[in-house]
């Protein structure tokens, strides 16, 4: 099969409905994908606090999807609610026959679109020659985007700016472009930087003009250091040729984040996405796949934040074992909270907004020992 693009009415549709009731070009939003965090339940969690334009599944070991065995192992990962709008399927390997293979699967799933990752810093993925290993290994990354082409799907790429150094993407991005992809996602750090440094902002119209040479038909999505809608929108404005913004761990220091009108939230709201998240893992450990309940602690934080005695909840709930004891802790520590909290009527704060809160009482305190 050539690599040809094929007709994408999937990313056509999530730029049309992004643009909806809008004169100027808007960016269509994503929830990146993330290990052990974007499955069905917290993408509905998200759904309910303020959805994006699009989802993507955890990152899938194409592999082990094709693995009569090992299959059953990652069914997790993919599945999708009956209810739930469908996402993206992302999966990463580095042998192209693996990646065909899963590839082709996605189509009888419901899936519409699929994503490679060539970005993952993680050691074990490298050592598989996958992720972002990839970005030194320009024909394997070809031969792998054209592998996942035999799906019929339309085909985007998730990758960093370089493997050691950011000039990197002067070279690596080009090879991308070329291979005429739906979407390249760029993630403004290289692998070596993990997220240990801010974003680079300042190569963003360098990748836009790289896009308009080589592939002006290829969408362009930037992702880090986004915490919210407003920061995305902004960033549109200050590089109109971006096509996309996507948010990732800026959802774990605020759910609401893609807020399309932005307001303040009660801790009634956050409690309502916690006991809805509870829920879902109920659901998705009974009927697609068992789930490891100390997982759901790292979600905790994201609801039980900013008023008085959240750090002290937060550590009862630690201590629990199943969803049915966070429940127990909740229904016997909630009375006194909202009491606690009934003065200043909690509002939900992202971490920000509470560091400024903070400052703000840190100000006062002096000022009145000063009087």
């Amino acid at each position: 099969m050539s690599n040809s693009t094929t007709t994408l009415p999937f990313w056509d549709e999530v730029v049309a409905n992004a643009q909806m009731g809008h004169d100027q070009k808007q960016p269509f939003f994503s929830m990146a994908p993330m290990e052990a965090v974007t499955d069905t339940i917290f993408r509905r969690v998200v759904a309910k606090a303020g959805a994006p334009d699009v989802y993507y599944t955890e990152f899938t070991n194409a592999s082990s999807m094709i693995h009569p065995k090992a299959k059953f192992s990652v069914q997790g990962r993919l599945a999708v609610a009956e209810n739930e709008q469908q996402p993206i399927a992302q999966i990463w390997g580095g042998r192209p026959d693996d990646i065909a293979g899963a590839a082709k699967l996605l189509p009888s799933m419901g899936y519409q679109a699929v994503d490679i990752n060539m970005g993952c810093p993680d050691a074990t993925v490298i050592k598989n020659g996958a992720g972002s290993d990839l970005i030194r290994h320009e024909d394997l990354a070809r031969q792998i985007v054209a592998a996942a082409k035999q799906s019929g799907l339309p085909v985007s790429v998730k990758t960093r700016l370089g493997f050691y150094k950011t000039e990197e993407f002067r070279e690596w991005l080009p090879i991308i472009l070329r291979q005429n992809v739906a979407v390249l996602t760029v993630h403004l750090r290289t692998r070596q930087e993990m997220s240990k440094v801010p974003a680079h902002f300042e190569f963003i119209d360098d990748i836009l003009a790289m896009r308009d040479d080589i592939a002006p038909q290829t969408l362009i999505q930037i992702n880090g250091d986004i915490k919210t809608r407003q920061q995305g929108l902004d960033l549109a404005k200050a590089h109109p040729g971006l096509d996309g913004i996507m948010i990732g761990r800026g959802i774990f220091e605020n759910p609401y984040a893609f807020e399309k009108s932005p307001r303040q939230h009660t801790l009634t709201e956050s409690i309502d996405l916690l006991n809805l998240q509870l829920d879902l893992f109920d659901e998705v450990n009974a009927t697609v796949t068992p789930k490891h309940f100390e997982a759901l602690k790292r979600y905790f934080k994201i609801y039980l934040r900013g008023f008085a005695h959240a750090s002290a909840l937060r550590q009862m709930l630690m201590e629990t074992h199943s969803t049915d004891e966070v429940r127990t802790v909740l229904a016997r520590e909630l009375a006194k909270v909202y009491d606690a909290v009934a003065n200043d009527k909690h509002i939900y704060r992202d971490n920000a907004a509470a560091s400024a809160d903070m400052a703000a009482a840190t100000a006062r305190k002096v000022a009145s020992e000063t009087d």
